[in-house]
């Protein structure tokens, strides 16, 4: 009896799982392994990667400082940067260039801001 009991027990298990696993997203499942990593791939498959600012800046709704300031964060801050793209020149502390980040919010980050290269390491331009 108690085999049976277990057996049955097993089986109920294995079938929540299935359930569960088919009713939850990949990236739910995916986080009982461990620490969530960035995507690697976006729906549209762009990839992009982790950036941090070196100091403090303002992430707009567009690729412009012509578009309003969506929120100012300081260095050190962290996000996932998408995609890069040609927007407006800035010329600031010392850099000039026209590089914009689109972050995992889709709000953009001039790239003078972030650390690395011009575009904060993200190879993937925005198509």
């Amino acid at each position: 009896m108690r085999k049976r009991i277990l057996g049955v027990l097993a089986t109920a298990a294995a079938f929540a799982g299935v359930v569960g696993a088919a009713a939850t997203p990949a990236s739910a499942v995916a986080a009982d392994f461990g620490p969530a990593t960035a995507p690697q791939t976006q729906s549209v498959g762009i990839q992009g990667g982790i950036v941090e600012t070196w100091i403090h800046g303002n992430i707009r709704y567009g690729p412009s400082t012509d578009y309003a300031i969506h929120y100012t964060e300081g260095a050190g801050f962290v996000s996932y940067g998408l995609c890069w793209k040609y927007g407006g020149w800035v010329n600031a502390n010392g850099i000039s260039h026209n590089k914009w980040v689109k972050l995992s919010d889709r709000e953009w980050i001039w790239g003078g801001l972030l650390k690395g290269d011009e575009t904060g390491g993200v190879r993937n331009y925005c198509s």
